[in-house]
């Protein structure tokens, strides 16, 4: 391993994510052998995804992956992967990568609640919550899961005191999370309380003020009288 890559690994770690890409940018590959290339692929992907610069990380992502040495490191891509393809509205290819993982043998919290999620994407909603409770099945306090069980049961109504009673464990968990403090106040929201609804939501508004999910939660809640 060259100097370069190990100082761009090292910037890396230390979450200074332009310095760590520009330094693994320099590096000179031409006498890598395989495993180095993949370990300079591999952190090359995940700086640009640190950097929400999603298509040049699947690139690198997608060459670990199918260089396929390392089960750990193929399962650490596939996971990014899949979050990138979530979050940049491409849900079927996440489940994919999920499945393609539970194929090969894993089994985590992390693969049912991110399939959890792609599922919801896809409006697929029994199925996502099938997926969150194999999730807690797994581990019966973990926040993401309970936020996600929590936040469907009270947004389609199937059940929303229970989602409710969810969605208060998950703040209990993480308080400082906006993301579940919202999911809190919509669940108090469709339980009828709008006061709670509107002090919940207002404090995820104050962390993540441009969240378009957050606002328009928050302006429903407010027509709501």
């Amino acid at each position: 391993m060259t100097g370069s890559l190990q100082t761009g690994i090292r910037l890396y770690r230390s979450k200074r994510w332009d310095a760590a890409l520009k330094e693994l940018l320099q590096v000179d590959a031409s006498r890598f052998d395989a495993e180095d290339n993949a370990e300079l692929a591999y952190y090359l992907g995940l700086c640009y995804t640190k950097l929400e610069q999603f298509d040049d990380a699947l690139l690198y992502l997608e060459q670990v992956v199918t260089g396929g040495s390392d089960p750990l490191r193929s399962y650490q891509c596939r996971m990014t992967l899949a979050y990138i393809y979530s979050v940049t509205g491409r849900s079927k290819l996440a489940e994919f990568e999920l499945k393609r993982l539970l194929e090969k043998g894993f089994e985590s919290v992390q693969i049912y609640a991110a399939m959890a999620y792609a599922a919801y994407s896809q409006k697929r909603y029994d199925d996502a919550i099938e997926l969150y409770q194999k999730a807690l099945d797994l581990e019966r306090d973990n926040p993401t899961a309970l936020n996600g069980l929590g936040y469907i049961l009270a947004d389609t109504e199937k059940d929303v005191r229970k989602g409710l009673v969810l969605c208060k464990k998950a703040v209990e968990k993480k308080p400082q999370n906006p993301a579940y403090m919202d999911s809190l106040g919509w669940a108090y929201f469709k339980n009828g309380e709008l006061l709670e609804a509107r002090t919940w939501i207002r404090r995820a508004l104050d962390l993540l003020p441009r969240h378009p999910e957050i606002i328009s939660h928050m302006r429903t809640v407010l027509g709501a009288d």
